[in-house]
């Protein structure tokens, strides 16, 4: 089990590394070599070991990088490691006791330290990423910036005048890497993590999506496979993904009615989500098995245009079916309707978005034709998420048509996060034409082939209501 833990260090200027810990039931080992390599952007130690090491990583002291090695001997001594470099100074390896050692890491400057093993033959990597650029950085025991054809990963990091700053990027060529939304356990009632749905749809990589009540209830515009699974209750930005994998951005608008035999009209006022009074919520089986609604409505199932049956509560859901649930003024309104009466339930989504397969909204607009353009006051966005730096997820597109997917940390000492006027300048700086913000604070994060790229400012995965993944086209 491995636990990031961020630390800022001070030293002259800001020392940012982030700190893992890494807890194993492993063999004893005996540390056999010590050795190191350099390049522009990274220095790497690797120790050569007889078997996979437990170990933990601490970065609380000033200028050092300190990695426990409990349960592991050493043959001979090792020769400590000096550097001529501008971030590494030395690595020197202490004993606690005869099978207990602790590698020292003397630093100069800022750095991202990468910990991960190897196996045969057993080694345990170290690698030092220089700051203020963007670097390849360790991804799944191999330093590599590509994550499968038509996918890169880059990271980020920058001083800036109010704190160091770590992005994580994923530029996707959509030739060649296709985008879905994903819900939490294949529905929209309970919650997952980004992790376990990049796994569950066998993605390539993830990031959150939408933003969420507590039950899992999308709050926002969701469609999945030609069905409208949630919908915006204000105008607010989506990014439609088209049948040939292209992006749309735009504000969209839901308009939903419900025409009775006898030629009255009533609203949908809502779909997958809560019954509300007297109003009429549609569920479709992208909610669960069953509405899980109380006594106090009625609901009809409506299956071909017709009603198929008629129940007073939490209404079992099927595919190829939906359930109108009505309560108070709307369930009166709707008491003439039987079982084989024809009911015409009429959606839209305005032009663009209605033509579109999958869709998925949060908001604001950050980038528009090249351009920083935010729509947080247009749409109503309160404090929480359009006030102040905090962690960030958003979306883009550049002109030649990659997708860039980017966290920012925030809420920490190794990274502050970004205000959304910072994340748009920061989106149009990566290059894209048009982007939006999607959920961000604890619920941002970035799962590149199965493994938790950033640092969730909870500490651990936040428990989501969907997500977006990329997956091989």
């Amino acid at each position: 089990m491995k636990k990031i833990v961020t630390r800022l260090v001070a030293l002259g200027l800001f020392l940012l590394i982030l700190s893992q810990t890494v807890f194993a039931f492993a063999a004893p080992a005996s540390l056999q070599k010590m050795r190191y390599s350099q390049a522009t952007d990274k220095v790497r130690i690797v120790l050569d070991v007889s078997a996979v090491p437990s170990y933990t990583v601490d970065t609380t002291q000033d200028g050092q990088i300190r990695i426990d090695l409990p349960g592991t001997t050493v043959g001979s001594a090792l020769a400590a490691l000096s550097f001529k470099d501008d971030a590494v100074d030395s690595a020197k390896l202490i004993a606690v006791d005869s099978a207990h050692q602790q590698l020292v890491i003397t630093l100069k400057s800022t750095v991202v330290p990468k910990v991960f093993v190897l196996q045969n033959p057993n080694r345990l990597v170290i690698d030092l990423v220089k700051n203020n650029r963007v670097t390849k950085t360790a991804l799944l025991g191999k330093t590599a910036a590509t994550v499968a054809p038509g996918l890169t990963y880059t990271s980020l990091v920058r001083n800036k005048s109010f704190g160091p700053v770590v992005a994580y990027i994923l530029d996707a060529d959509l030739s060649k890497i296709k985008v879905q939304p994903a819900l939490s356990n294949g529905m929209i009632a309970g919650l997952e993590s980004v992790q376990d749905m990049a796994v569950h749809n066998q993605a390539l990589a993830a990031v959150n999506g939408s933003y969420f009540a507590p039950n899992g209830e999308i709050i926002g515009l969701l469609k999945m496979n030609n069905v409208i699974a949630s919908i915006p209750y204000i105008t607010r930005t989506a990014l439609g993904i088209t049948t040939d994998n292209k992006l749309i951005f735009g504000q969209v608008d839901y308009q939903g009615n419900i025409r009775l035999p006898d030629g009255r009209v009533l609203a949908i006022n809502g779909i997958n989500c809560e019954r509300s009074e007297d109003a009429v919520t549609l569920y479709n089986s992208y909610y669960g098995k069953s509405t899980q609604t109380n006594e106090f409505g009625k609901e009809y199932v409506i299956t071909n245009g017709k009603v198929s049956a008629i129940s007073p509560q939490d209404t079992p859901l099927k595919p190829g079916s939906i359930v109108l649930s009505a309560h108070g003024a709307a369930a009166t309104v709707m008491a003439g309707l039987k079982v084989g009466d024809s009911v015409v339930i009429e959606q839209s989504l305005g032009p663009d978005f209605d033509k579109v397969p999958f869709a998925i909204g949060a908001g604001p607009l950050l980038v528009k034709d090249g351009k920083p353009f935010l729509t947080t006051k247009a749409e109503e966005f309160p404090d929480d998420i359009a006030v102040g730096r905090a962690p960030r997820t958003a979306l883009g597109v550049t002109k030649s048509g990659h997708l860039l997917m980017v966290v920012i940390d925030g809420r920490q000492a190794a990274s502050k996060g970004l205000t959304l006027v910072e994340l748009a300048d920061f989106m149009q700086e990566l290059g894209a034409d048009e982007a939006m913000n999607f959920d961000g604070g604890g619920s941002s994060e970035m799962v590149v082939k199965g493994s938790v790229m950033n640092n969730p400012s909870d500490g651990q995965e936040r428990l989501v209501g969907d997500a977006i993944v990329l997956t091989a086209k």
